[in-house]
């Protein structure tokens, strides 16, 4: 039989704060579990949302209980022998962290953390539509996401052609007030998120890489935490843009010798979250995909599905979320053997 696995400490991150409860609260509920939901202060406000909602619907006191709080108190809430389980999304170094800690006394943990995520992009695909679809994929968040297909794996023979309508398309995103219905891509977070993000530009321009489009800031807007839309041209794969998250709006073309050498190329990072694979041919996409290291491997698209399963390999993270994949975490599997069939049935 599955029992609930007990008291649940969910820690969401910034970037989403409303999905990024739900997709740890509703399984957990759903298992039997009660749960303490840890917001971050950069975002506090949907987790609040969820506590009313909580209470409006009428669950008892103490089902899901509600704080926002910085690090040091995540660390007690990781630390406390009470808590069964830690369900996390962030960062892979705190990620770290918390297998750590709960690593001595036997905790169970679901992270879901960084990426660097790779889209290969075969010799048969469409150019223009790849470049389309990562472009817009991109303005999701501003960038700020640990599923964004920011490493771009194309052949030396369609390398430039692919840097020329890739920037000529990410440079015309429409970038300003995220409540005005034509822009395309709103600020970034915070300024501290700002400075991180120009700081990753000046790397790479301080590395070698070729700087194709953006850099800066966008000229007509004096305020508010903006940046432009950015793609670097034939970047090093052991160099810092290409193996750090950013978390931001740029993008990195990496040249391949050949499909092999893209595989290799996809494959050579600490992170597996997510990925895609752009070619025509249904079959050659499926290879590829079994061989990419990754939870996620999309077909000429960006395709994180939470109604499936979402995670990582590597140090992406452990577990799943969404689907019953993301069920299956918060239940603890028991075998009673019993001397002869019962005569009640527990249903």
């Amino acid at each position: 039989m599955r029992e609930p696995v007990g008291v649940v400490g969910a820690i969401i991150a910034w970037n989403g704060p409303l999905s990024g409860a739900l997709y740890k609260v509703a399984p957990a509920l759903i298992a039997g579990c009660t749960v303490v939901l840890k917001a971050s202060p950069e975002a506090p406000g949907a987790a609040y949302i969820i506590a009313e909602a909580v209470e409006a619907a009428g669950f008892p006191p103490g089902v899901v209980n509600v704080l926002t709080a910085d690090r040091e108190v995540s660390e007690l809430l990781v630390r406390d022998e009470r808590i069964d389980k830690i369900a996390f999304t962030g960062s892979t170094a705190v990620g770290r962290r918390i297998a750590s800690l709960l690593s001595q006394r036997i905790g169970r943990f679901n992270l879901e953390l960084g990426g660097k995520s790779a889209a290969v992009i075969l010799d048969d695909a469409d150019l223009e539509q790849a470049a389309a679809v990562i472009a817009g994929s991109e303005c999701m968040l501003t960038g700020q996401q640990c599923s964004s297909l920011t490493r771009l794996v194309v052949t030396r023979k369609r390398h430039d052609d692919f840097v020329e309508i890739l920037s000529s398309i990410f440079s015309r995103t429409r970038v300003g007030n995220a409540f005005e219905e034509a822009t395309e891509m709103g600020p970034l977070a915070s300024s501290r998120q700002r400075q991180r993000v120009e700081g990753y530009v000046a790397k790479g321009i301080e590395e070698g890489a070729q700087l194709a489009t953006g850099g800066g800031r966008p000229k007509d807007l004096d305020r508010g935490y903006f940046v432009d839309p950015t793609v670097f041209a034939n970047v090093d794969n052991e160099s810092v843009i290409a193996c750090e998250e950013i978390f931001g709006p740029v993008l990195s073309v990496l040249p391949a010798d050949d499909e092999e050498d893209a595989v290799r190329i996809a494959n050579d990072t600490i992170y597996g979250l997510n990925a895609s694979v752009f070619t025509p041919d249904v079959d050659r996409a499926r290879q590829i995909a079994r061989r990419l290291r990754s939870g996620t491997v999309g077909h000429n698209s960006y395709r994180p599905d939470f109604g499936i399963a979402f995670g990582g390999f590597k140090r992406s993270g452990i577990g799943r979320e969404g689907g019953t994949e993301g069920l299956l975490p918060y239940l603890e599997t028991k075998v009673v053997v019993l001397e002869s069939p019962p005569t009640v049935s527990l249903d």
